[in-house]
């Protein structure tokens, strides 16, 4: 039988696995290959120092680092919230971890007014380390951060806490998701690289009918290279082949007929900005998927893997674009050439195209999400690939 698998890393580097391996002996439903879909679930941010407290000319004021390829100018003048994952000690010396959101706006990053900076318009740099602490609020004498963790954790319920012991917290834009355009066909959000993607991945794989081994895996720590635990160059998804799959003679005919599809958005058409695409290789919005290609192995997509997802998008009446970076600009990755190389597994790199990737706020296309589902959902449902 068909054995139908949900394999999800998260940020806390939790996974999951649904019903695999008390069928591990029985590789009769793998034998047509695995069929797994891969996204990130990080985004470039502003991450809160370990000792971040600063108080300045009556501000208090949280200290920050850069995580990831941030495009910094739109992080002023947004209402900021601020959510992750703490780290506590409770009353019996116990450690426990909580995710942690204020669910509010809770700090700003003010510009400097044009009439300080003449220059801001044509020539001014951001300084990470003196430009970016956003604003607390207005305080006579510096807090103590972990304390005022400690009480918002209090505030929600979780009591008997001695102290605050580590945490990791990133700030985001507190502002909602909105369709946007006269007849609301951009979809504007933070963080649509990548969610975007892990949510089009798990509708898919929960709407697709029982086929083949169906996976879906969301890796962290894309955004700064995929070297950790729970990165795509960690060793979960190996371990995790490793024991669905122990076998080894098995094992590496199962991936051979496998296809793993890297989910990861791609570049669309500026139309303020049209000379930075290869003239016959940019996507638009609202016309479908992208295939994304580099001949230097930046993405893993070939013509094999390419062409069986261009054939499922034509089953399903789902158009495809495709992106080439201009040959004088370099190119950015994905999990994809990673999966590949830790693996063996055949790789199509593909995503929705948007605008204004890694801005605080991101603009796609509302039907592009819609299209790369259904051809993901006939992906897993379908038993011979090329079929």
């Amino acid at each position: 039988m068909a054995i139908r698998a949900w394999l999800c890393i998260l940020h806390s580097t939790k996974w999951l696995i649904d019903h695999c391996l008390a069928s591990a002996t029985d590789h009769k439903g793998f034998s047509q290959g695995l069929r797994l879909t891969g996204a990130h679930t990080d985004s470039p941010c502003l991450k809160v120092k370990p000792q971040p407290e600063m108080l300045r000319q009556g501000y208090f004021q949280l200290g920050v680092e850069v995580y990831g390829g941030v495009l910094l100018n739109p992080w002023f003048d947004r209402d900021l919230s601020l959510a992750g994952r703490v780290t506590v000690r409770d009353s019996q010396g116990q450690l426990a971890s909580h995710l942690i959101n204020f669910n509010k706006p809770v700090a700003t990053i003010p510009s400097l007014a044009i009439h300080l900076d003449r220059e801001a318009n044509s020539s001014r740099s951001i300084n990470a380390q003196t430009f970016l602490p956003p604003i607390m609020g207005q305080q006579t004498s510096k807090p103590d951060f972990r304390e005022l963790l400690k009480q918002h954790l209090a505030d929600q319920g979780v009591t008997n806490l001695d102290a605050v012991l580590d945490y990791e917290l990133s700030f985001y834009d507190s502002q909602k998701s909105a369709l946007v355009g006269l007849d609301q066909e951009l979809i504007c959000s933070a963080r649509l690289d990548n969610l975007l993607s892990c949510f089009i991945g798990l509708q898919a794989l929960l709407a697709a009918d029982a086929g083949p081994g169906q996976v879906l895996i969301c890796n962290d720590h894309e955004e700064v290279g995929s070297a950790s635990a729970c990165g795509a160059q960690g060793p979960m998804l190996s371990h995790w082949l490793q024991r669905v799959l122990p076998a080894e003679v098995n094992r590496y005919e199962v991936l051979a007929n496998s296809l793993f599809v890297s989910a990861d958005n791609a570049h669309g058409l500026h139309p303020n900005f049209a000379d930075r695409h290869d003239d016959n290789h940019g996507p638009l919005l609202n016309k479908g998927p992208v295939i994304k290609i580099n001949a230097n192995q930046r993405y893993a997509s070939n013509s094999e893997t390419s062409a069986v997802f261009r054939h499922l998008a034509e089953q399903v009446g789902v158009s495809v674009q495709s992106f080439v970076v201009r040959s004088d600009q370099g190119c950015g990755s994905t999990i994809g050439p990673i999966i590949a190389t830790e693996t063996g597994i055949p790789t199509v790199d593909v995503g929705v195209p948007q605008l204004a990737m890694h801005s605080i706020r991101e603009t796609a296309g509302s039907d592009d999400a819609w299209c790369l589902a259904r051809v993901l959902q006939r992906f897993y449902q379908t038993r011979k690939l090329g079929a």
